[in-house]
């Protein structure tokens, strides 16, 4: 950490203060093994989701249609949490760590040129909600297996998870709105 000389003090050295918000600036950084973290599990979920695949293609000669039709929802799930995570690591990073620096990049997601804390909330509650709607959908293809209750739990809680995304997105909306009537 190197520590700017202050053009505003007199004696030409970094003020307490400068050197605490120095501090706590540089501070962001210690979010960069989270996430690496998800990096290392970004390849977990790659693994499950081949070993999960395999398990598909041995078996696939002896599953029934809805067998069937469960393994690719789970394979589905599996790559909508990956996706979560993609934003999560790549959104949460940009927003609070430092710039990615890859403006030129034909492969840059089109989201993150508009990314900011807000955007990434509502952007992981949609996923969320989606990724609730494929368990909630392997619930209801698999309902005779299941007991009422707990159906009905994973019901109220998909419910919770789309009150939530809604009323983040219109906090979303209200915050943006009174941020352009404000005057600069």
């Amino acid at each position: 950490m190197s520590l700017e000389v202050s053009k505003a003090h007199p004696t030409g050295f970094a003020t307490p203060k400068s050197r605490l918000g120095q501090v706590i600036f540089w501070s962001r950084w210690l979010q960069l093994p989270i996430y690496l973290g998800l990096i290392v599990v970004q390849g977990v979920y790659a693994y499950k989701f081949l070993s999960s695949l395999w398990e598909l293609l041995v078996h696939l000669p002896t599953l029934t249609e809805t067998e069937i039709m469960l393994s690719v929802l789970a394979l589905i799930d599996v790559v909508m949490i990956a996706n979560l995570l993609l934003m999560v690591t790549v959104g949460g990073y940009e927003t609070f760590v430092s710039r990615l620096k890859i403006d030129d990049h034909p492969d840059q997601p089109e989201w993150l040129d508009h990314v900011n804390a807000s955007v990434l909330k509502v952007k992981l509650s949609m996923a969320i909600i989606s990724i609730s709607s494929i368990h909630l959908l392997q619930t209801f293809i698999n309902a005779s297996k299941l007991p009422e209750a707990t159906m009905k739990w994973q019901l109220l809680i998909h419910l919770g998870f789309l009150v939530s995304a809604a009323a983040i997105a219109y906090t979303d909306k209200l915050l943006t709105s009174t941020m352009q009537h404000q005057p600069h």
